[in-house]
Parts: C-alpha cells; sequence; structure tokens
C-alpha cells in the first residue's frame, strides 16, 4: 500500500508542479493512507531551478517499470521521460505525430485496440499500461526505430540480467 501511496504522490507531483520534498502522509484506517502535498510554483526563470515534474515523472516511470527495465530506455529514448508538452496537451512525436505520449504510442496501428483493452494511450497511466501490454506480446519491435538511441543499454540489461540469474 505505501508503495502505491508513493507513487501516486509522484504522480500527482509531476501534474500539479509539487516542488516542496515535504510530503505528508497519514493513516487513515487500516488499509487507506491520506495524502496530501505542499504546492508551490517553480521560478522558471532562475537560472537555478530545477525541472522537480521531470525528476518525479522520470522516477514514477522507471518505478512502473522496473520489472521490464528496457521499457525505461525506451521511454527515455522516445520522449526524455516526458508525458506532456509545455502547452499541457499530450506529446507528439516529431517524425509521426501519431505517436503520443512518454511512449510515444502510434494513434493508427493501435488506439483501437487500446480501447478494446480499455485503456486511453493519451493518459500517462493508459500509456505506460498499453506500452507494458504491447511489449508482452511484441517485445521492443514497436520501438525499433528509436533502437539506435536504446539498443547499448538494453543489452547491457540483457547481460546484467543473465549474470544474475547464472549468480542464483
Amino acid at each position: 500500500m505505501m508503495e502505491l501511496t508513493t507513487s501516486i504522490v509522484l504522480l500527482m507531483s509531476a501534474f500539479y508542479g509539487s516542488t516542496s520534498p515535504t510530503i505528508y502522509m497519514a493513516a487513515a484506517g487500516a488499509s487507506e493512507a491520506t495524502t496530501s502535498v505542499k504546492a508551490q510554483k517553480l521560478n522558471s526563470n532562475s537560472k537555478n531551478s530545477i525541472d522537480y515534474q521531470s525528476i518525479l515523472l522520470e522516477e514514477y516511470i522507471k518505478q512502473y517499470f522496473k520489472d521490464d527495465p528496457a521499457l525505461i530506455e525506451v521511454a527515455k529514448c522516445e520522449s526524455t521521460f516526458r508525458h506532456l508538452g509545455k502547452n499541457g496537451d499530450v506529446i507528439r512525436g516529431i517524425a509521426n505525430n501519431k505517436d503520443v505520449g512518454v511512449m510515444q504510442i502510434n494513434e493508427i496501428y493501435h488506439e483501437k485496440t487500446a480501447e478494446k483493452l480499455g485503456i486511453d494511450i493519451h493518459t500517462l497511466e493508459g500509456n505506460m499500461a498499453y506500452a507494458k501490454w504491447l511489449y508482452k506480446r511484441e517485445g521492443l519491435q514497436p520501438w525499433n526505430s528509436s533502437s539506435k538511441c536504446w539498443s547499448k543499454a538494453v543489452s547491457k540489461i540483457d547481460i546484467d540480467s543473465k549474470i544474475l540469474a547464472k549468480a542464483n
């Protein structure tokens, strides 16, 4: 439950701009936790400002895909861990504007299937959930066009996994 609560807080922080490291959590019952996030607005004109929203979103994505680390590398390459643009709209691909969101899911090829699964690829959660589903079915093939960016890191992940498996 704590992991879910932390994920929710991180996600809320990514969208609502919490830059405060102070996160208050209180138990509301045996199975619930109440969270409140103290929001502060960043001074984006400051030379020393840090984009906390991006950092928190990146951590949320890494946590979400912790069991599929190749997808972390794909997210890094496809969107640099961004889901929304500065205007608040879902980011779209540069080479193909039908690619949407943090995982750059193509609307033409995948939107109908996602809808049948009850997934909205335009939301952060839906985009990542569909990417995970797609990865389980097709591996990294749907993101092959960006493989020059992620393939070396993914190869290292595969090698490290094999070494760990042999050690156990």
